[in-house]
């Protein structure tokens, strides 16, 4: 079954692991904290965010790893791959953020902002105009438009 507007289709690099997200996600988020760039091994991690039940995987079981409490990162137990971010994002429900890249067709996922901008590694910023908060967007606390001036 191929990608409609209505599902995307995707998975890890060696297909052991393959997932389906119904509807649109949320938000789509370029994330500059220190966990998701350990857990990708990227100055910055592309999430694609959407709610727990909108997302089914199928294939080999995902890897987990608890970061932090409440928060799961998962991976293919095969090849590796990074997949999503799971946690209950403060009384707005169980999200599954999953990463932009593992889609099979990302270019369609375009970014609404940056969270974690205070996070963000020094020497890097991505050259656009979209809002940059200090941590997530439901924090409310935004920092600036566009790349920090230095």
């Amino acid at each position: 079954m191929g990608e409609t507007a209505t599902h995307r289709l995707g998975g890890c690099m060696c297909g052991a692991v393959r997932f389906q997200a119904r509807g649109s996600p949320s938000r789509t988020i370029h994330c500059h904290c220190t966990d998701c760039r350990k857990h990708t091994g990227a100055p910055m991690a592309c999430l694609a965010v959407y709610t727990h039940d909108q997302v089914t995987f199928s294939g080999e079981d995902r890897g987990l790893y608890a970061s932090t409490p409440g928060v799961a990162r998962t991976f293919c137990p095969r090849c590796g791959a990074s997949l999503t971010f799971e946690t209950d994002l403060r009384g707005n429900g169980r999200v599954c953020a999953i990463h932009i890249s593992a889609f099979d067709g990302p270019e369609s996922l375009t970014a609404t902002h940056h969270s974690y901008y205070a996070e963000r590694i020094s020497w890097f910023d991505v050259a656009d105009d979209l809002p940059r908060y200090k941590r997530l967007v439901v924090d409310g606390e935004l920092i600036c438009h566009g790349p920090a001036k230095t």
